[in-house]
């Protein structure tokens, strides 16, 4: 969707009253790309003549359409699951290899597929073997091992993903919300709100230890959020009252300014606590030495 460009200066902009907001900065879409799309193509070159064989034929290519649309539904999942995946510092890998699954799929379909027009096994399990190699090197495997998860307490990455978890619906539902408005300025400074926010996500993740000083932010404070945004929605929706929209930009305003500062702080503790454990291991050194 387009976004109306804002700034101090433009019409509605921050005044001379108003402090300046950070600058708009989008999330990182995560596409699967044209590849996965063109896997839910080749379903039809054998769903299409399966009307147009014997019913023997008939059961086959359906059996291989259904198999190679599951393998095309399972890679799409993979790579987006992959792209979450490779954005974050501290990720564990996927509970499932949906990737790996699609290919085996993608070569049992197409072995059923050929089945079709060859006879004897020998050319549908060479197509089938060939099909999941090159389903495998061109979308690649998943990912096998976490990610940054070396020395990490695995009970307090446990508390940070449910409470990240939390965070992100509570996120999500205020953009949700905000759409009913009407308002394409507010939406997008909600946007600009939860890419805040979600930088204290990430800062949280990468030190679980953050989460007790984060705590606060990520549950009341965004639920607080979450419910405003849903009465403002209502009632802009209805009368489109300049007061009540004038009092919300001045919330998400407060909320921004708050999640960035307490987002560099825990950078700043963040890096005091590094530079003791610098300074003790200097410490030991000259002591050994």
């Amino acid at each position: 969707m387009a976004q109306r460009y804002g700034g101090k200066y433009s019409p509605n902009g921050a005044g001379p009253g108003k402090a300046d907001a950070a600058p708009f900065v989008r999330e990182p879409r995560i596409r699967a790309g044209f590849g996965s799309f063109m896997l839910f193509v080749t379903p039809f070159l054998f769903l299409i003549p399966a009307f147009f064989s014997s019913t023997t034929n008939l059961f086959v290519g359906l059996a291989a359409g259904v198999v190679l649309i599951l393998s095309a539904w399972l890679t799409r999942e993979g790579i987006l699951a992959q792209g979450a995946f490779d954005a974050r510092r501290i990720a564990r890998r996927p509970a499932f290899p949906r990737k790996i699954a699609g290919a085996l799929f993608n070569g049992v379909g197409l072995g059923i597929g050929t089945s079709m027009w060859a006879t004897g096994y020998t050319y549908p399990v060479l197509f089938g073997v060939v099909g999941a190699a090159l389903h495998l090197a061109s979308f690649g495997p998943d990912p096998l091992s976490d990610k940054g998860m070396e020395g990490v307490d695995q009970f307090q990455t446990d508390r940070v993903a449910r409470a990240i978890a939390e965070a992100e619906a509570h996120v999500t539902a205020m953009k949700d919300a905000i759409l009913r408005a009407g308002d394409r300025q507010l939406a997008a400074r909600v946007d600009r709100f939860a890419t805040t926010a979600r930088t204290m996500f990430r800062t949280v993740e990468s030190d679980p230890r953050d989460l007790t000083a984060a705590r606060k932010y990520l549950s009341v404070y965004l639920m607080g959020a979450r419910d405003a945004t849903v009465k403002f929605a209502d009632v802009y929706a209805r009368n489109r009252n300049p007061q009540a929209r004038a009092d919300y930009d001045a919330l998400l305003t407060d909320l921004e300014t708050n999640f960035a500062s307490r987002t560099q702080a825990l950078l700043t503790d963040s890096h005091a606590d590094l530079d003791v454990e610098i300074a003790v291991l200097r410490d030991r050194l000259k002591l050994e030495g």
